[in-house]
């Protein structure tokens, strides 16, 4: 194969995250995207050392094991890809590939890790609690759209107004949101999105969060102090008003004007402002109650995340004696550490977002838990800081897995048993390898779905210090 040229084949397996194995004629080629069955079409743009990529072009047949999506957009946008596959076997796609990266690391053990049936989301439609929709146009000089990114764009933008992941809420707030700033336009006002090469314009992004058991709702509309033109302290209190006389089946209990001025295309705030009520949002997990505000981590399915704390608890009070001191890095907004306080003697949070640390020590307070103490800082510097030696270490890192400087540190602790709880399995199979070769074996593993229908997929790993 060579770089340019079309390929037809068919995709025998997808490897993490979303590199789809084609067979063809000529050979074996990485297409993104290609789903186990189908038949595609692509173009060669990668030939290296005998190892090819491919760019989809288009699908010609589908695969047998597809059924139809439910969702009009599916395909356009870039959120999920498993949407035309009954949901069983998008598990089992998931579980064979966090199996293919994990067994080979694994074959250097002399006790097999127990590896136990994926556990699918306690509910697969409507799950997320967290949504970040971007304002630009759907093509190059077309109507003002509100959505996500189109698949394979950076600039395109689907209006995904019957998005099949998130309940109705975010659907109504979304499409209120962008007919109200069309009707805006058409009035004459000079209100547009923000062109991110240009460096220009006004609107940005609306943010959408809702708890899935109180039903409490918090959104911001962010955007730039470009608002030459327009009144935008009149502007926005239209805007409030569209959002609060909507029909929601949640409470609306803050609305936010978020200024942001960087170049990059995130979502951060130079300035918050509240428009309306406040600036957090309650959430209840497993008894506990949690304080959200618009840039706290957590994690984006609510029920999805009981499942996964439950699986923690459970690995972990099967080897945790009563009154030891836990180490939780990456600790987030405290839920893992609150979730072990009442069995622990004490819990040492280290989390490196300063506001999410402030967050985790509210929520402890809120919840009447005193033996949980929250650090700020970076873990591979904190943890020289920190006098107290853990009994047991709970890791939940970033998708870019452990540093390795602070993998030899957490190794060099000696402790009896590490949970690792993974985002990215290829990041755990690498930091995985260190684990083993310091002197840890794997004993349980277990996949769990917490982004139903996307490539997304979280791991829980327990080690186990081994004797010799």
């Amino acid at each position: 194969m060579k770089k340019g040229q079309i390929i037809e084949g068919v995709a025998e397996r997808i490897d993490f995250p979303n590199k789809g194995i084609v067979v063809c004629d000529e050979g074996t080629c990485t297409v993104k995207n290609a789903l186990p069955g189908q038949k595609v079409r692509a173009v060669i743009n990668k030939a290296r050392n005998g190892r090819y990529e491919g760019r989809l072009l288009e699908v010609l047949e589908a695969s047998p094991a597809e059924t139809g999506s439910p969702c009009a957009h599916f395909g356009a946008c870039g959120g999920c890809t498993y949407l035309s596959f009954p949901y069983e076997e998008s598990l089992a796609i998931k579980e064979g590939q966090v199996k293919r990266l994990l067994l080979p690391v694994l074959a250097s053990q002399k006790t097999p890790c127990r590896f136990e049936q994926i556990k699918g989301s306690p509910r697969i439609f409507g799950y997320r609690n967290k949504m970040e929709f971007t304002f630009g146009d759907e093509v190059k000089d077309g109507p003002l759209s509100l959505g996500m990114h189109k698949r394979g764009s950076f600039y395109d933008i689907v209006s995904v107004t019957d998005c099949w992941i998130v309940e109705e809420d975010y659907r109504r707030i979304l499409t209120c949101t962008r007919d109200f700033f069309w009707s805006m336009q058409e009035a004459g006002e000079p209100i547009t999105f923000y062109h991110r090469l240009r460096h220009e314009g006004y609107l940005r992004h609306l943010v959408v969060r809702r708890a899935a058991r109180t039903g409490e709702i918090l959104a911001a509309l962010v955007t730039t102090t470009q608002t030459a033109g327009f009144a935008e302290e009149e502007l926005l209190a239209k805007w409030r008003e569209e959002i609060l006389g909507l029909p929601l089946s949640g409470e609306v209990v803050g609305l936010l004007h978020v200024k942001n001025d960087s170049q990059a295309d995130v979502v951060q705030s130079d300035e918050t402002e509240i428009l309306y009520g406040r600036d957090y949002f309650y959430e209840e997990l497993l008894g506990l109650k949690f304080k959200i505000s618009l840039f706290s981590f957590f994690q984006t399915n609510s029920l999805g995340a009981e499942l996964l704390y439950e699986t923690a608890r459970d690995y972990i009070l099967g080897c945790l004696i009563e009154r030891q001191t836990v180490y939780d890095l990456y600790s987030g907004t405290g839920t893992i550490a609150q979730m072990l306080a009442p069995v622990a003697g004490e819990v040492i949070g280290v989390e490196i977002v300063e506001e999410a640390v402030l967050a985790a020590r509210e929520n402890a307070e809120l919840n009447g838990l005193h033996n949980c103490k929250f650090l700020a800082g970076d873990v591979l510097k904190v943890l020289d800081e920190i006098p107290k030696r853990p009994d047991m270490i709970v890791l939940d890192p970033p998708r870019d897995g452990v540093h390795p400087k602070a993998l030899k540190k957490i190794i060099g602790y000696g402790v009896e048993h590490i949970l690792y709880i993974s985002c990215k399995a290829s990041s755990l199979a690498r930091d995985l390898e260190v684990f083993l070769a310091g002197g840890y074996e794997a004993v349980r593993c277990v996949a769990i779905d917490q982004f139903p229908w996307t490539t997304g997929i979280e791991t829980c790993l327990l080690l186990e210090r081994c004797e010799n």
